[in-house]
């Protein structure tokens, strides 16, 4: 049967690559085993191991899900011009760019996991055994498009990399539909984390309607540099073909993008700064401090600086077009990005409390760990689709190669 050797040859090609490549899954294993050890510590003593309290009760595990959400959103990126446009180049990466929405997806349901003080109690959300107030909870809406968004982004690779292993032309007519499904779907799973924070009226510092486009756009900025990088990477240490095409075409996209982000953080100070009132108190702590109290200064002000180099580095087409400072704009917008839209937003969004008090945070070790333990599987995850991609796309794994002599006799 077909099926069994794809899903076998598929599994084999995942553990066979040369030394470097097993020095990179074993230290990936690793980086895995330590973070647990320290999630077991945290499932033994409660939430008290981490920087969290009563008042700051998001930190560190809810600021790596923002942005891997918008990780996994900006996926459609290479969806759009490789299936709407039919841009060659593109078409030769969108696989691998699926499944690195795969990989950030699960990475953002882990933190999620991992920030529960509970989480054997999950099944309360399960439809049926509990009760998963679908639609009135915005929770529940966040479940089901991450949970939709796996699936498609695991469904469409599957079927295409399944035809591509038995030598047959995937019909367009039958994934197509979910191609668009997943464009629009994209956009729902950050505008739905926007609306997470946004609805929380009583946080003044989330409760504003730019939370939505603020993360859609930081979200097409982070995205396609962890995806320029990606490809950077595959080019060299695989055969696999990548277009310097598509990496020039990504990098517009992300100039633009962080053109816009920008835009919406000055529309937000402005507004926040120019008539200063009690809601902006959050805004005035997190960019110039508060009563003495200052400790995400530091922070914000950094991601302000890595990002506003990126954007100088990504309008100006000379130094776009070099991979140099390309690779300089990227790693500027991945770490400023991130601050941005976790430490500088997550955060702030607590601090001061509705009564006035100021708690400050700061992540303790168990939370470095636990996080750099998902990021370790999550990158896992990516290498073992990427490696069985790539084995299929070369034509280094097929059916024709694999099925029996007597199966070639019977056909």
């Amino acid at each position: 049967m077909p099926l069994l050797y794809f899903i076998r040859d598929s599994l084999l090609a995942t553990i066979t690559g040369g030394p470097l490549y097993w020095l990179w899954i074993l230290t990936l294993l690793g980086l895995t085993g330590v973070g647990t050890t320290y999630y077991i510590d945290q499932l033994q003593n409660g939430l008290a191991v981490t920087g969290m309290s009563d008042q700051v009760s998001w930190g560190f595990y809810i600021a790596n899900f923002a942005f891997l959400v918008g990780v996994a959103a900006s996926s459609v990126l290479l969806v759009i011009p490789a299936y709407i446009f039919h841009q060659p180049s593109a078409k030769k990466v969108v696989l691998l760019g699926e499944g690195l929405a795969v990989a950030a997806v699960i990475m953002s349901i882990l933190f999620v996991i991992v920030d529960l003080g509970r989480p054997e109690r999950l099944w309360h959300m399960i439809p049926l055994l509990g009760r998963f107030n679908f639609p009135m909870s915005i929770l529940a809406w966040d479940v089901v498009v991450l949970m939709g968004y796996l699936i498609i982004n695991l469904a469409i690779p599957f079927y295409i990399q399944y035809c591509h292993y038995k030598d047959q032309e995937p019909k367009l007519w039958l994934y197509f539909p979910f191609i668009i499904l997943a464009i629009f779907w994209a956009i729902s799973i950050h505008t739905v984390t926007g609306f997470l924070f946004s609805a929380n009226t009583g946080r003044p510092f989330w409760h504003t309607s730019l939370v939505g486009p603020r993360f859609i756009a930081s979200a097409f900025v982070s995205g396609p540099a962890i995806i320029i990088f990606t490809m950077q990477i595959i080019r060299t240490f695989t055969q696999y073909p990548i277009n310097q095409e598509i990496i020039k075409i990504t990098a517009l996209i992300m100039a633009v993008a962080l053109q816009i982000s920008l835009f919406f953080v000055g529309v937000e100070l402005f507004t926040d700064f120019y008539n200063e009132t009690s809601h902006a108190a959050s805004m005035h702590y997190l960019y110039l401090g508060l009563h003495g109290f200052d400790s995400l200064q530091p922070w914000i002000w950094s991601a302000l600086t890595l990002n506003s180099l990126a954007f100088i580095i990504l309008t100006i087409h000379p130094l776009r077009e070099n991979l140099l400072t390309l690779n300089l704009a990227c790693i500027s917008t991945i770490i400023g990005v991130w601050i941005e839209k976790g430490i500088g937003f997550v955060v702030p969004g607590f601090i001061p409390t509705p009564l006035g008090e100021i708690y400050e945070y700061a992540p303790t070790i168990t939370e470095y760990w636990v996080s750099i333990g998902i990021w370790a599987i999550g990158i896992l995850a990516f290498t073992l689709m990427a490696k069985a991609t790539i084995a299929i796309e070369l034509g280094e794994i097929s059916y024709s190669k694999s099925k029996p002599q007597a199966d070639i006799k019977l056909e």
